[in-house]
């Protein structure tokens, strides 16, 4: 009996997170700041902090990952004579897959765990409760510039990580390898089509983006107001998050690219 209790009251703490979380990002996307220009200042805070200081390692990653996947591609194509054919494979692989999922887990990893902190740091330090003392909605003031932030940094990140990689692997095909030029960008305009392959890329990324900047804010918000409890609570962010973009990547692809 104490087993099937512990299962019951696991399940419940869930169910009462699910939400808990749900109505937290209701009250996110409801609570905006009254006057716009206080608005847009936030939001373009926000932008910068989110979005430009991620914009680094977004560009080095997708730069040496569209290297390595011109080089293995070419490695595998040229057994079959198809090496021409690898700026098809880079530009579909990293549209389709690469790109969102990568560029998200890089922002989990990078913006969304500094969300939680700084959020959760207000919350230890209680800025939040001297907020709410003074009349100020912390959801208007903070949740809600940093999760709309969030929703447009990534799939923008997306989009210069596929366009870096494409550079990065037009490099080592065709000044290192040796690839004809034009047999390289003509085969990748045949392949790649905007409304199914960059759209689908573009709303994989915008749903990572929903998801981990969900978690990130909320988990700032719901953190133990100590050191331990923000250092929990990050580390929670960066694994729910990981995990979140690998199983809507899942689904998304089976959604959009398979055929059933």
């Amino acid at each position: 009996m104490t087993f099937v209790q512990n299962i019951g009251a696991i399940t419940l703490d869930w169910l009462i997170s699910v939400g808990r979380s749900g109505l937290f990002i209701v009250q996110s996307i409801l609570h905006k700041p009254k006057s716009l220009r206080v608005a847009t200042q936030l939001f373009i805070k926000q932008l910068y902090s989110v979005g430009v200081l991620s914009l680094v390692i977004i560009m080095v990653s997708g730069l040496f990952i569209g290297m390595v996947l011109a080089l293995q591609g070419y490695t595998i194509l040229v057994k079959f004579g198809s090496e021409q054919a690898v700026g098809q494979l880079l530009a579909l692989t990293l549209l389709r897959e690469l790109s969102p999922v990568v560029a998200a887990l890089l922002f989990a990893g990078r913006a969304c765990s500094a969300l939680t902190a700084e959020i959760g740091l207000m919350k230890a330090t209680e800025q939040l409760s001297s907020l709410e003392m003074m009349g100020v909605d912390p959801y208007r003031r903070i949740i809600a510039p940093r999760f709309l932030a969030g929703l447009v940094c990534l799939p923008i990140l997306s989009l210069v990580f596929s366009t870096v990689g494409v550079l990065g692997g037009e490099f080592v095909a065709v000044d290192w390898l040796g690839i004809h030029g034009g047999s390289f960008w003509s085969l990748m305009q045949q392949s790649v089509y905007f409304s199914t392959d960059v759209v689908n890329g573009v709303i994989k990324a915008f749903c990572f983006a929903i998801a981990t900047t969900w978690i990130a804010v909320y988990q700032g918000y719901e953190c133990e107001p100590t050191s331990e409890g923000i250092s929990r609570a990050t580390t929670r962010t960066v694994v729910l998050g990981s995990l979140s973009i690998l199983a809507l990547d899942f689904i998304l692809t089976a959604a959009m690219f398979g055929d059933f």
